[in-house]
Formats: C-alpha cells, sequence, structure tokens
C-alpha cells in the first residue's frame, strides 16, 4: 500500500443524505456493493462527490451516503433516506492505491481509526490546524480508496500536508507524485485547482478557463510510437509555458490539458487559441500528418464556478468539438449547463416517472393518398411530467439517447401499442399497423430480438401489426449488425421503415440490402414542394426518391404534408402514403379510436 495522491479541495455547504446501515451493508460497500437506493443518484448535477461511507459524529457511526447542494429541490430522494446539513470548508484527500496486497478491512480499520484518533492522523500528515482534523467520508473505487477529512486549514498549501519523516514516505518525490506529471514534468491538475478556487490569491482577478485534448492522440501512439506521442504531449507543455496568455496549465491525464487563461473577447481569444494549435499541429516524425485538437473554453463570467465544475464546463464544451479534421474551439454557454443538468436530472427521475406512468403514446394516421383510407399510425411519445405538464419529444429524447435509457422509451412505446392493438382485437375494432422506434444504440444488444418478441408476444399482438421505424442514420454505424438485426425482424413477421430518409449519408446500395417495407421522406423535402416557389431541382429530387422506392418495392411514405396543395404535389409524383397535418396531427390514442376505428 502507498498513498498516491494528496488532493486539497474546497466544499461549500451541502447536504449529506444518508441511509443507516449495519456492518454488512458497510462491509458489502467496502467491496463495491453500491445500494440501490443511491445507485439512480450517483452523477446527477449538484452532487460533490459519489455514494461513500461517512462518519456522523453525531451517530457516532459510519453510514453510506450522498452529498447534494441544500438548494436542489429538482431530486426527489428516496423517503427512507436521512439528511444532515454540513458546513462548508477546505479538505485533503487521500487517495490510497490499492495493489491486492491489502485487505478491505485495513482500509475500514483505517478510517475509524483516522476518524477518532488525532494521533493518528498525524502520522499521514503535519497540518497547521486551527481545529482538530475529522475524517468524513471513504470513497472505494476498483483500484484505490480515498479518505476525505476536514482540515480547517491555517495553512493553505498542499505542500505543508507531507509528513517530513523518512521513515514513513520521501516529502519530496511525494510531493511532486501529487502535483507534477511523471511524462512531462509538468504541473497536474492537483496543481491547478488552488488558482481556480483562489485565483485572487495569485493575483489573477480576470480569468478564463480552457480544457483540451489531442484528436486521434491514440494512432499516433499506434503508428508512430510512445516516443513521439510523449513528444507531442511535451510540445503542448512547452508551448502552454511560453504563451503569454496563460497564467497557469496543467496535463490533467492522457492526452488531456487545462488552461487558465487571460480573460479577453471571444473572437479575440478564438484567433489566439488557433494560432496556439496551429503551431502544435505539425508532427515531427511525419510533416505530413496534421495533429488537430478539440478545446472548450469556459469565458470569465462562466468561470467563477468551483474548480472541478469549471473543469466540468470546459468538459462538456469540448466534447462537441466533432468536426473531422480540423481543430475545435467551443465557447461554453449557459444553454449546454442547462442541457446537462436538465439531463441528469431526468436520468435520475425516468424510473420514477415509469413508475408514475408519466409516459404517454400518442397515435399518428397515415392515410393511402389515392384512397383517402387510413392505412395505419406511428407512435410518438409524450411525457406528462409529474402530471403537471407536457414535454414534448425534443425536451427528453435526445438525452436519453445520450446516455442509453432510451432503450427504456422504446419498450414502454412498445408496451403500450401492444395493450392498444388487444383490446382492440378483443373488441372486434380493425386493426392497422401502427410503426414504433428502433433506437440505434440498442441493436447491439444481442438479446434484442427475443426481448421485443417477448414483449408482443404477452400480449398475442400479430407481428404484421408492428412496423419497425429505423432512423437514417442508424444505418451507416455498424451495417453488418443492422442488416443482421433487420432481417430477423423481417424473419419474424415484423414490418420494417426507414425514417427521415434523405438526412443522412446512407449509400444507395445500401438500400438494396436492406429488407424494408417503407421509406419515409423527410418532412425537409416535402416542405419544398406544393407552395407555389417550387424548385426544379427539388422536384426531380422528390421524384428520383419516389421512383427508387417504387422500383425496389417499397411503399413510399412523405411526412410533415400541411396544406392540400402538398398533397396534391405528392399525388401527382406518385407518392403512396402521407403522414402530416393535413390529414391529422398527433392525437391519444382514446380520440385515434373514436376517429379512426
Amino acid at each position: 500500500m502507498f498513498i498516491n495522491k494528496l488532493n486539497q479541495l474546497y466544499k461549500p455547504e451541502r447536504v449529506l443524505y444518508y441511509l443507516e446501515a449495519g456492518p454488512e451493508e458497510i462491509e458489502a460497500f467496502y467491496k463495491g456493493e453500491i445500494p440501490e437506493t443511491f445507485r439512480k443518484l450517483a452523477g446527477t448535477f449538484g452532487t460533490y462527490d459519489y455514494p461513500g461511507v461517512f462518519y456522523v459524529d453525531s451517530l457516532e457511526k459510519e453510514v453510506i451516503g450522498i452529498e447534494y447542494r441544500p438548494e436542489d429541490d429538482r431530486i426527489d430522494y428516496p423517503t427512507e433516506l436521512k439528511s444532515i446539513l454540513l458546513d462548508g470548508a477546505f479538505y485533503y484527500s487521500i487517495e490510497i492505491e490499492n495493489d491486492n496486497r491489502i485487505d478491505l478491512p485495513f482500509i475500514r480499520e483505517l478510517f475509524a481509526k483516522l476518524a477518532r484518533d488525532d494521533d493518528a492522523h498525524r502520522q499521514y500528515s503535519d497540518l497547521a490546524i486551527s481545529d482538530a482534523p475529522r475524517v468524513i467520508g471513504v470513497f472505494t473505487h476498483i483500484s484505490k480508496f480515498r479518505i476525505l477529512y476536514e482540515c480547517r486549514l491555517e495553512a493553505d498549501r498542499a505542500s505543508d500536508v507531507i509528513r517530513d519523516d523518512a521513515e514513513k514516505l520521501d516529502r519530496e518525490l511525494l510531493y511532486r507524485m501529487a502535483f507534477h506529471d511523471p511524462i512531462t514534468g509538468h504541473y497536474n491538475w492537483n496543481h491547478l485547482v488552488p488558482f481556480l478556487e483562489m485565483p485572487m490569491d495569485y493575483g489573477i482577478r480576470d480569468y478564463a478557463f480552457a480544457h483540451f485534448d489531442i484528436k486521434e492522440f491514440r494512432i499516433i501512439n499506434e503508428v508512430y510510437g510512445h516516443i513521439a506521442a510523449n513528444k507531442v504531449l511535451s510540445n503542448v507543455v512547452r508551448a502552454m509555458n511560453e504563451a503569454d496568455f496563460v497564467y497557469s496549465s496543467a496535463r490533467c491525464h492522457n492526452d488531456n490539458f487545462a488552461m487558465m487563461l487571460r480573460d479577453m473577447p471571444e473572437q479575440e481569444m478564438i484567433a489566439k487559441l488557433e494560432e496556439f494549435f496551429e503551431g502544435l499541429s505539425h508532427l515531427e516524425e511525419d510533416p505530413n500528418y496534421k495533429i488537430y485538437f478539440r478545446c472548450g473554453v469556459v469565458p470569465m463570467q462562466r468561470a467563477v464556478f468551483s474548480a472541478n465544475r469549471v473543469a466540468d464546463a470546459g468538459k462538456l464544451a469540448q466534447k462537441l468539438g466533432t468536426t473531422p479534421n480540423r481543430t475545435d474551439i467551443v465557447m461554453y454557454t449557459d444553454k449546454m449547463n442547462d442541457d446537462i443538468l436538465w439531463s441528469n436530472y431526468i436520468k435520475a427521475y425516468l424510473d420514477t416517472a415509469v413508475q408514475n406512468d408519466e409516459f404517454l403514446v400518442y397515435l399518428q394516421p397515415k392515410f393511402d393518398i389515392k384512397e383517402e383510407k387510413i392505412k395505419g399510425a406511428e407512435a410518438l411519445i409524450r411525457w406528462n411530467y409529474k402530471k403537471r405538464v407536457m414535454l414534448p419529444p425534443y425536451r427528453f429524447i435526445p438525452f436519453f439517447e445520450k446516455d442509453g435509457s432510451i432503450g427504456k422509451i422504446d419498450d414502454i412505446v412498445l408496451d403500450k401499442v401492444c395493450h392498444a392493438l388487444a383490446d382492440w382485437k378483443r373488441e372486434g375494432r380493425p386493426l392497422y399497423p401502427v410503426s414504433v422506434n428502433l433506437s440505434r444504440s440498442r441493436l447491439y444488444d444481442p438479446g434484442l430480438i427475443d426481448h421485443l418478441v417477448g414483449i408482443i408476444d404477452s400480449y398475442g399482438v400479430d407481428h404484421g401489426l408492428i412496423d419497425f421505424e429505423l432512423t437514417e442514420s442508424a444505418s451507416y454505424d455498424n451495417k453488418e449488425q443492422m442488416l443482421l438485426v433487420l432481417n430477423r425482424l423481417r424473419e419474424k413477421g415484423f414490418r420494417i421503415s426507414m425514417d427521415d430518409f434523405g438526412t443522412g449519408y446512407s449509400s444507395l446500395s445500401l438500400l438494396t440490402e436492406m429488407p424494408l417495407d417503407t421509406l419515409k421522406i423527410d418532412k425537409s423535402f416535402v416542405d419544398k414542394v406544393g407552395t407555389g416557389q417550387d424548385l426544379e431541382k427539388d422536384l426531380v429530387v422528390m421524384r428520383y426518391i419516389i421512383s427508387l422506392a417504387k422500383e425496389l418495392g417499397f411503399v413510399c411514405l412523405a411526412e410533415g404534408a400541411e396544406q392540400s396543395s402538398q398533397v396534391e404535389q405528392l399525388r401527382s409524383l406518385g407518392c403512396d402514403v402521407i403522414q402530416g397535418y393535413y390529414y391529422s396531427r398527433p392525437i391519444p390514442m382514446e380520440e385515434y379510436v373514436e376517429k379512426y376505428l
């Protein structure tokens, strides 16, 4: 065992929500078993850490808990949790590497001893303190344990924390390990945190923050070797040290770096950074290889966050830099922050919403354009959020797609559709196919087919009444896997549609391989016809798509027709089916039954 990292941080006033746990639950937590109560709360907005074991003075025992800002009232906390208010204070955390040679009971005993015994605590640090140190938490990970204790420091330099005792630790070695990067010799994130937390102590009053990485750094490592890759990292460090607009900087981890920058107007800052990155864009080992970067910038008015939050903001903006073959510099905005907070919140609230039956299915009818008869419907999700306000899909679908929980939404829609079809069959009503979304993230689930069939067969619904819609963008991620799933669904008797055709970049040859029943032309194309301002080239494209669909044996459906002139134009071009406001908006299932069944 050895102490790997000493980290200084500031934690403002917050609430500890905790679950009283017995010795068995505490022991299980030390082995990595997090209670289900906390699993869905971990990582949501407002947390200052992940679930951990905390020592509560007033209880004189350990509990399992998680911290939140006291003003956060957007989380519905489980009723079994108790709470206690914790004051704001400076802390140090000790990270202890687990080299598989120590047993977990030792960590638990060390934590308990440090929580109660000042002398034991001082074996690991020599602090100038006004109050006795108080351990408040221990967080377990696969490879390390982190002990967090309150210091209420008089001295605010982390170098003062390390005990000068050769028998215990080499002070200078530990200091370098804690605050320097071993590859480049430059400062690491631990060094930069105090600058961000207390910039005025360093004479910094106006600053912005940048977090960046090297695009395709893995390729440099694999193709040119780690020596060339390390040289690239060292070149970045040299450039940061030489830049006259950089107050302080750090290599955070891998190919990620952070900088405190002199604040300046946005366009000037972007120009400075573009010049900075251009100077680093050439690989010495291969002049033909161009290095690109991905950078998120938090401007001064947003950089007043605490250190970890400003880093999160920078990383959030950085992740949006996805343009290939160029350096991206993305400025952080409040909307990005609002999106991530909302995303984390609804992710935590999703299970509760499902239990409360807050998700509703609306149906938008599809009409045969020649016979003016209903041909089916598309199932669309709506969220009756907390039974108070109806949220449109764009307020939650993109966020669930990002975190992978979209499968739960797909299942809700499929279940409600099958339930309705079973009821309508029992009531002797006419039955028309209903299309449901099949999210592309689910195509890689080996148990997907059996799972979908299980839901549908539990209601005794004819497979031919279910039409699975796949967006065009899903078609080029993994061609083989997509075709495997679609062909197996077709073999089971289900219908297959490609949604939003024309908005992606799928090759025409792929259409010949896909077992499609329907090709849905995106609304962006439909908007251009029947308006009186039709461009001939738009009509040519529409005519070509419709002709192609018919030649391949697909039904051609146009989405978004709102005017009679559009319907007439689409009819003249040979389109088969219309889905749009001209015939009907998406409507509740009850209204669909009254009007069409």
